[in-house]
């Protein structure tokens, strides 16, 4: 059975039917608690509880660490930019961990950016090694994959497209909310992720919606791909992707045609004049509310809620 794990300053906590026990260890990082598992084991059993209510819970990976991502990784997000979700090639890139923020922090949009988009994702958290020319199959995920995060791969379009720059554009602080809790997996679990649904609202209107399965390459095969050139440690964070609705959708066929032809200053010129004008951006003020959980909620990941704010000086 799943157990959901919350952080807050000064102690981490096992969450059950909206309280929660304090874990009597003294970890300070994800890794380190992952180690522990005796003292959450007597978390989970603890008498001594107080409201989660109360609490005002981090994110529950903790920075730094290696936050690595997949792009374009759900059939419905290739649709809406454009690919043949048959042909889409496996990619990886990486996010700072300085982005890494908490569950109901505010988002803070710098002031150079206009695009600011969202995914919400599923993030897998590892609780062992993968070295590098590891082959990970199905059964070894019980091994790796220590729990399951909600995850907001926040995105400064504008940057991202006219630099082709995704280390910047989606490193910015506040641009990887995490939480509210990180749900630890039994091995019983693992048969359950299929039937996890993502959502995402910007001001109670849904704007994404879909399930694991829309999934294009899924984590065993994922780990697998990574392992040829990248290690991950204990802590260390894997994004797997995001949806279609987004707010960037690819231009209509015709359209991108026609901007082939044009000299690129003009190309993005009339791009990104196109896009300013696409309300789905997000704003200042803006709520957003993302959730995983399961068709039969036996594994919910929480909801994170976060506001869109400018960036102080």
């Amino acid at each position: 059975m799943s157990v959901n794990v919350l952080r807050t300053q000064d102690a981490w906590w096992v969450e059950n039917d909206g309280e929660a026990t304090r874990v009597p260890t003294s970890a300070t990082t994800t890794a380190e608690l992952l180690a522990d598992r005796p003292a959450l084991e007597k978390a989970r059993h603890g008498s001594e509880r107080v409201p989660v209510s109360g609490l005002r819970p981090l994110s529950p990976v903790t920075a730094p660490c290696r936050v690595v991502a997949q792009m374009v990784n759900y059939r419905s997000h290739a649709r809406d930019s454009g690919m043949d979700p048959d042909k889409v090639p496996p990619t990886f890139f990486r996010k700072s961990s300085g982005s890494v923020s908490g569950p109901y922090d505010p988002i803070e949009v710098p002031s150079h950016v206009g695009l600011l988009d969202y995914e919400v994702e599923i993030g897998l958290v590892l609780g062992a090694p993968l070295p590098i020319g590891a082959t990970v199959t199905e059964s070894d995920l019980p091994r790796l994959v220590a729990g399951l995060v909600v995850a907001n791969d926040v995105s400064a379009r504008d940057v991202q497209l006219s630099k082709g720059q995704f280390y910047e554009s989606k490193s910015y602080p506040t641009f990887t909310p995490l939480g509210p809790h990180l749900t630890l997996l039994d091995p019983e679990d693992f048969a359950r992720l299929p039937d996890l649904r993502l959502t995402l609202a910007v001001n109670g209107q849904t704007r994404q919606d879909s399930t694991w399965d829309d999934m294009i390459v899924k984590p065993a095969r994922a780990l697998t791909l990574l392992a040829r050139f990248q290690t991950l440690l204990p802590g260390d964070l894997l994004l797997t992707g995001t949806p279609g609705g987004t707010a960037l959708k690819a231009p209509p066929p015709l359209v991108e045609k026609i901007g082939a032809l044009l000299p690129p200053e003009v190309k993005w010129r009339t791009f990104f004049a196109r896009q300013a004008r696409n309300p789905r951006y997000l704003r200042p003020g803006d709520r957003i509310s993302a959730r995983v959980l399961s068709g039969d909620g036996r594994l919910d990941l929480g909801t994170q809620t976060t506001t869109v704010r400018a960036a102080r000086p």
